[in-house]
C-alpha cells in the first residue's frame, strides 16, 4: 500500500515516532515506554522496532481462537481456563475453544475409514471441542442433517 510506515495517512506511525504532534485522542506515552524512559529515545527505538518489523513474517499466523499468542505452555493455561468458562455466551466460541485440535487431526485418515469410529469423533468434535454441525458437515463433506441425525443416533453405529 506504501513504501514506508510513515507515509500511510491513517497510521499513528508518525505521531508515536516523534515525527508529528500526535493528534488529542492519540495517547503514545505507554507505547514509547516500552521502549525507554527518555522520550526522544523512545521514538527513535520505536522507529527502529517498527523498520525491523518490515518484511518479518507476521505474528498472527500463531494466534490461537483469535486471542491467545505465545508459548505453548501459556495457550494450554489459559485455553484451559477459557474451556472452564465454555458455557459463558459473551466469550465468543473461537476463544472458548482456543486450543481445540484441526479437524483434519479430528478426522485422520484411520477415522474416517471406519464408520463407528468417525461417528464418535464426530460426537466429539462437537460436544468436547465446539465445533458446529455445519462445519464438520463441510469438512466431511456430507450434508448437514446426516451429522445430525448421527448425533441423535437416528443412523446405526
Amino acid at each position: 500500500m506504501v513504501e514506508k510506515p510513515k507515509d500511510w495517512r491513517w497510521s499513528s506511525y508518525r505521531a508515536t515516532g516523534g515525527k508529528e504532534t500526535a493528534h488529542p485522542c492519540l495517547t503514545t506515552d505507554w507505547v514509547l515506554g516500552q521502549f525507554s524512559r527518555t522520550r526522544g529515545k523512545a521514538e527513535k527505538e520505536y522507529r527502529q522496532f517498527v523498520k525491523w518489523g518490515i518484511g518479518k513474517e507476521t505474528i498472527w499466523n500463531e494466534v490461537k481462537g483469535q486471542a491467545l499468542l505465545g508459548e505453548d505452555d501459556f495457550v494450554d493455561s489459559l485455553a484451559d481456563y477459557l474451556r472452564r468458562h465454555k458455557d459463558i455466551p459473551e466469550i465468543p466460541k473461537s476463544q472458548r475453544y482456543a486450543n481445540r485440535p484441526t479437524l483434519e487431526k479430528i478426522f485422520s485418515q484411520s477415522i474416517l475409514d471406519h464408520k463407528r469410529k468417525r461417528d464418535k469423533k464426530i460426537a466429539e468434535a462437537v460436544e468436547k471441542y465446539g465445533y458446529t454441525q455445519r462445519s464438520i458437515a463441510d469438512h466431511l463433506g456430507v450434508h448437514s442433517t446426516y451429522v445430525s441425525r448421527i448425533l441423535c443416533g437416528q443412523y446405526k453405529r
